[in-house]
């Protein structure tokens, strides 16, 4: 398969191989894509670079997503070893633990401005300094979740810098249009990631998206993949400004 073939690009956020991030890689890779990897620190580089390097990906490099240094030099050696890049993926989001069991009234400030400066202010950041080295037609995917549009337990501070994140995709989209680089944004159904262990009774949301469910099951990781796949493609090339649903269905049925 070559619908990728001859075109590169960078992923943040592969943390493990039960990462979105892993599914979507796979999918580009087996579509001929070459892959840039980063990790943030040094003891998530000793899972992310054998991951990297089974897909034959040769630049893989820190990046922690607030330290506009480190976001600056990412893209600067991409700029140096390949020239252009096409896409970017960001599978980015943090909150504090304990932001997320309080009720969201009582989130604290610290952990609101931290919530959303790694989950939705990262893809803005980010974005800045991928612009000016992306070929014409180039694409840009994050990751969402429903807990942006509709109020789910335990979700909190989270939902918000989601909510962040589609407005800065439709924003951005706006912006960049007139290059023909399109901003969407994916939002996957519940699956068990490392991000994912921090939602308290997750287990539990996992049952009511596979009971809720058109398809009466979850999704994979394989299957966003998929859908990125066709997001950074030329197969979409009029879309801008989406999000997208990967969930069987679960967004049109939650009641």
């Amino acid at each position: 398969m070559s619908l990728m073939a001859g075109k590169r690009g960078v992923i943040f956020g592969l943390a493990n191989d039960k990462s979105i991030a892993w599914g979507i890689a796979q999918q580009l890779k087996e579509a001929g894509a070459e892959l840039a990897f980063t990790f943030l620190n040094e003891a998530l580089e000793k899972r992310v670079r054998p991951l990297a390097e089974s897909l034959g990906s040769k630049i893989i490099l820190p990046c922690d997503v607030v330290n506009e240094d480190q976001l600056a030099a990412v893209f600067a050696e991409l700029e140096k070893q390949w020239g252009k890049i096409d896409f970017v993926v960001h599978a980015v989001a943090f909150a504090n633990r304990e932001d997320l069991k309080k009720p969201f009234s009582q989130t604290s400030r610290e952990g609101f401005q931290l919530a959303l400066d790694i989950s939705a202010y990262s893809l803005v950041s980010m974005t800045r300094y991928a612009a000016p080295i992306m070929n014409d037609g180039g694409s840009i995917v994050t990751m969402t979740y429903l807990g942006s549009v509709r109020s789910v337990p335990q979700y909190n501070v989270m939902g918000v810098a989601k909510a962040a994140l589609e407005a800065s995709v439709r924003y951005l989209a706006a912006e960049l249009g007139e290059r023909g680089i399109r901003v969407n944004a994916i939002s996957a159904g519940p699956i068990k990631t490392l991000a994912a262990s921090g939602i308290a009774n997750f287990k539990e949301k996992l049952s009511i998206a596979e009971e809720r469910s058109p398809l009466k099951r979850l999704v994979t990781q394989d299957e966003v993949g998929k859908s990125t796949l066709y997001l950074l493609s030329d197969l979409s090339t009029a879309v801008t400004g989406e999000i997208h649903y990967v969930d069987g269905g679960f967004s049109n049925n939650a009641g």
